[in-house]
């Protein structure tokens, strides 16, 4: 870790903001877009994130804004523990990762998705309200609302009852609405010099970004249930000089739950597993900014995600 800069501004802004909800409502690509650089991994299947991790985002003073630095805490989908996969190990450490986030933040993010509002926003609320944290209420996705008519009824419904420091409608993908966001941010944190270096993106370590990117490819190309019995471990990750410049050695580890999974992973003559691979390589060296060797192999260890020794082996917190 850099040596976090001095504020030269007594009004520089700083604080942690957890950003909370239900699965599958844009908290990653949220987070992602606030820091300008992608440090949590996204796929339209509920539960991708299940870490929690942080974003550093820092921003220079702006129009009626301070500068100030805002560390985003990205967590798991707040989620009720009912079905195979919610009743498991593995979901009961993600529902422990976004509840233990509120305990030391300043703020948080309640993210929701537009013109939808179910019982899991309400538990996600409720947790919110009980940490006694101001709430911005962020109202994501607005792009895909075919009726945006209906946006302002579904504010006024949402409001009904309910308290937030502010209520933002935003398109997180296109980065839209998110400069009034940041601004009311800002604002409910503390004066204070920023925590972190205004070149960190994250306090992840580039080995678990690795794995993350992996298991990010297996989200977006394996069947429905599949990617949930799917974890990755990084067995090696060592940096090397080469006549194209630096290069990362990368080896990867897919653990599944059944041999029939792993044929699956792997696919026909191994092409689903090349393409996997080369995918998340692709990601590792835009991220990294250095070429990268990846190999990738699959192995079974059964029932790995309802045993919680397993987890904290695989590094599940």
């Amino acid at each position: 870790m850099s040596t976090p800069p001095v504020s030269d501004s007594p009004s520089h802004r700083s604080g942690s903001v957890a950003v909370i909800g239900r699965p599958n409502v844009g908290k990653s690509t949220l987070t992602n877009a606030l820091v300008g650089a992608k440090v949590s991994i996204t796929s339209n299947r509920p539960q991708t994130t299940r870490h929690r991790l942080l974003g550093i985002a820092t921003f220079a003073a702006g129009k009626d804004r301070p500068a100030g630095q805002i560390v985003l805490v990205d967590t798991p989908g707040l989620h009720k523990q009912q079905g195979k996969f919610s009743a498991s190990a593995m979901s009961r450490v993600m529902n422990r990762a976004a509840r233990g986030a509120l305990e030391e933040v300043d703020a948080a993010l309640m993210v929701v998705e537009a013109g939808r509002w179910d019982e899991e926003d309400t538990l996600a609320y409720n947790v919110l309200r009980d940490a006694g944290i101001p709430v911005v209420l962020v109202v994501n996705k607005v792009d895909r609302l075919k009726d945006k008519a209906a946006l302002l009824p579904f504010l006024a419904q949402v409001g009904q009852e309910r308290e937030f420091a502010a209520v933002h409608p935003v398109s997180a993908l296109k980065r839209n609405g998110l400069e009034a966001l940041v601004k009311d941010v800002l604002g409910l944190l503390p004066e204070a010099p920023p925590a972190f270096g205004e070149d960190e993106i994250t306090d992840r370590s580039e080995r678990f970004l690795a794995a993350e990117l992996v298991r990010e490819q297996l989200m977006r190309q394996l069947g429905a249930e599949l990617p949930y019995a799917t974890t990755v471990e990084i067995e090696h990750f060592t940096t090397e000089d080469s006549p194209k410049g630096e290069l990362a050695r990368i080896g990867a580890v897919i653990w599944v739950e059944r041999e029939s999974q792993k044929a699956i992973v792997i696919g026909k003559g191994g092409a689903r597993l090349k393409d996997i691979g080369s995918k998340a390589r692709q990601q590792m060296e835009h991220l990294f900014g250095r070429k990268v060797f990846l190999e990738t192999w699959v192995r079974v260890r059964e029932g790995w995600s309802d045993d919680e020794t397993a987890l904290k082996a695989f590094g599940y917190e």
